[in-house]
């Protein structure tokens, strides 16, 4: 018999009303006022009677036309992925400079760690803030450049071959000592401390650590202005999410997102005078958590377990010991991490279930393509002369970094718009990063023209595999596509 949660039990009625799915009406003017603040060219959320929600056409659009330009509701950077790039803990825009990002990688290569180890958190984390509060005094003695020679006599190899740049070259880049050639070309912006002292989380802009601090990170930050109940706690759900699944992470930003947004309405609520609902629960107002969960709301949700595959290294007579194993574990670790009492049922495994599930499901890679690459293409493009005086500065650094050079900031995002639309096998759109989109929101680009009132639909998977496979990675989805190319291909039954 499975164990049923304490939490569901004691808070049942407020768990079932937050997963009530919303009205047609309140999804509506949901999705229509979210196109309103977006750059959407001509398209619409509407229900569809067999597939839920869809997005269709409002005017005819042609190929390559920009169809929607979705800003995320919550995002993070692949843990794994932080060695190489430094961004924007809210944006992921690309911050500090191209000295400081190649900087940064090769001193992070230089300790071992590298975008493809399964680094412990407590050493990457020190790297990453030894990276960006490198004090220039302390290396004074080592950067002194008075010429590039020791980097001309520097020999061009195989990228695969570690090759050592003289002594306090890296710490030079790192401190901004040492400018690139043309490097002045791709300009970024300063890197901003995190407001509670984590030395984690950086950013491009007082703005975004001050929006970032209001909506997610004041709960889940880990330094000593920290709000969360327990950073102990907090530091060992960080570290079990990057070992395991970042999407434990992603979740946890849901619900400190909806936790914040409950503490401000109650706030405003009580500033005007208001008294709290006489069905409150231990000083907490439904009415309130379920607006401060809207947002989230309209998300489409199954339970985590119920959808994702076993992994194959579990045999199918343990699976449900193994599902518990993942629901309580996961549980456990964030519960003790940013328990909140007046929003008790967030904490339900019902609930943390759905938030997951509906990742999985929703889902889109995050992507931001690396000026580090722009640079070391910008010198590779210049006029003979011009190149080949740059390249003594930046082949012995370019042969140092290797064939990871060019790692663009990866991670996953859940996008309120582009999750509403439906797949297709053959779609009429994509998700494309274009030159100039160089943030984390997601870019819809049209595949082929799009007569108005079509449906816009996008892939979920490679559409190119064979019929049998695409099958059965949708069926984790819980549905059978039926697309027309699906339909062509589907076998005959005799």
């Amino acid at each position: 018999m499975e164990t049923v949660c304490p939490i569901d039990e004691k808070c049942a009625s407020q768990v079932s009303a937050l997963l009530q799915p919303p009205s047609t009406l309140q999804a509506q003017e949901y999705f229509d006022n979210l196109i309103s603040t977006r750059p959407a060219h001509g398209i619409k959320v509407r229900q569809n009677t067999h597939l839920g929600k869809g997005v269709y056409a409002q005017l005819d659009l042609r190929e390559d036309e920009l169809v929607l330009k979705d800003q995320m509701l919550f995002g993070i950077q692949h843990s794994s992925n932080k060695v190489d790039c430094l961004v924007c803990s809210f944006c992921f825009r690309f911050i500090g400079s191209i000295e400081l990002q190649i900087g940064r990688k090769l001193y992070l290569k230089s300790l071992g760690v590298s975008a493809n180890d399964c680094c412990d958190m407590e050493t990457s984390s020190q790297a990453s803030n030894n990276c960006c509060d490198t004090d220039s005094s302390d290396m004074e003695n080592e950067s002194e450049m008075k010429n590039h020679q020791n980097l001309e006599n520097c020999v061009s190899t195989s990228s695969n071959v570690n090759i050592s740049l003289p002594k306090g070259v890296v710490e030079s880049l790192m401190n901004d000592e040492f400018a690139l050639p043309y490097s002045n070309k791709f300009p970024l912006p300063s890197a901003v401390s995190c407001p509670g002292g984590c030395k984690e989380a950086y950013y491009c802009s007082k703005s975004c650590a001050e929006t970032d601090w209001e909506l997610f990170h004041s709960i889940l930050c880990t330094g000593e202005r920290s709000e969360s109940p327990s950073r102990e706690a907090l530091a060992k759900f960080i570290q079990h999410t990057n070992g395991t699944n970042d999407i434990f992470l992603l979740a946890a930003k849901a619900i400190s997102f909806t936790i914040l947004r409950y503490r401000k309405l109650k706030a405003a609520h009580l500033k005007r005078g208001k008294c709290i609902s006489p069905d409150a629960l231990d000083g907490s107002d439904l009415s309130l958590l379920l607006e401060a969960w809207k947002p989230i709301s309209f998300g489409y949700k199954r339970r985590w377990w119920d959808c994702i595959a076993l992994p194959d290294d579990v045999d199918h007579s343990d699976e449900a010991s193994f599902r518990m194993q993942i629901k309580e574990l996961a549980f456990t670790l964030l519960k003790a991490a940013i328990f909140d009492k007046e929003c008790e049922a967030l904490f339900s495994l019902d609930i943390y279930g759905h938030i997951i599930g509906m990742f999985e499901l929703n889902n889109l890679d995050l992507v931001v393509a690396s000026p580090v690459e722009d640079f070391f293409l910008y010198i590779d493009d210049l006029p003979y002369a011009k190149k080949k005086e740059a390249e003594l500065i930046t082949r012995p650094i370019l042969d140092a970094l290797g064939d990871d050079y060019s790692i663009c900031c990866q991670g996953t995002a859940f996008f309120p718009l582009q999750s509403c639309m439906n797949h297709s096998c053959c779609p009429n759109v994509k998700a494309f990063k274009r030159e100039e989109d160089r943030d984390g929101q997601a870019t819809i680009i049209a595949l082929r023209p799009i007569s108005k009132g079509e449906e816009v639909t996008i892939s979920y998977i490679d559409e190119d595999l064979p019929y049998e496979e695409r099958q059965a990675l949708l069926a984790d989805y819980g549905f059978k596509c039926s697309c027309p190319k699906c339909l062509e291909e589907e076998p005959l039954i005799c």
